[in-house]
């Protein structure tokens, strides 16, 4: 092939490309909270939170330890489930460091019939959103399917810690920047 082709017949790619990348990027992204199309990350999307996936631990090793465990059954196309990821982000800032917060696509749970009480798969209702709090002991105390109340999982976590309930406690607030740089200062 002459030399002359061959330079026609990369700048005519080279055009091309140039024309695919600017046809293909005239329009905006859309991530929409209101209908069951996948966006990606909803934790990360909708509450500002993409640290709840992936778990850190699995739901048999937090069983296996002595903190509660919250299991959270989800999609990412679901508009229920986008709703309902900003109450699991609440309750990570609160209870986070104290129980395990696992969050599973119900995407990845096997389509198996049987499941061993260690597994997602066991409690998965077939319903989602799916939340299911374990105790210290590793018995279901709350096990609920849709959009529930940040303030219903957070009654149900009060009990397992032996807190006051919430109408006899103080507000549960985060210091703001300015009251924690004056108490390491004093």
């Amino acid at each position: 092939m002459k030399p002359f082709v061959r330079t026609l017949i990369s700048l005519a790619c080279v055009l091309l490309i140039m024309i695919t990348v600017t046809v293909g990027s005239d329009r905006p992204a859309w991530a929409s909270f209101d209908d069951d199309r996948f966006d990606g990350n909803i934790f990360a999307l909708y509450a500002g939170n993409g640290s709840v996936i992936p778990p850190k631990t699995t739901l048999k090793k937090s069983l296996e330890s002595d903190k509660p465990t919250l299991l959270t059954l989800y999609t990412e196309d679901s508009k229920d489930c986008k709703e309902f990821a900003s109450v699991i982000s609440r309750l990570q800032a609160y209870y986070g460091k104290v129980s395990d917060i696992i969050a599973v696509s119900a995407d990845a749970i096997p389509l198996d019939t049987k499941f061993t009480k260690d597994e997602p798969g066991y409690y998965f209702k077939k319903y989602l959103p799916q939340t299911v709090l374990f105790d210290n002991a590793g018995h279901v105390v709350f096990n609920e399917a849709g959009v529930v109340s940040f303030e219903s999982i957070d009654d149900q976590y009060r009990k397992v810690f032996d807190l006051l309930p919430r109408e006899e406690s103080e507000e549960l607030r985060r210091r703001p920047l300015n009251e924690v740089n004056a108490s390491l200062a004093e």
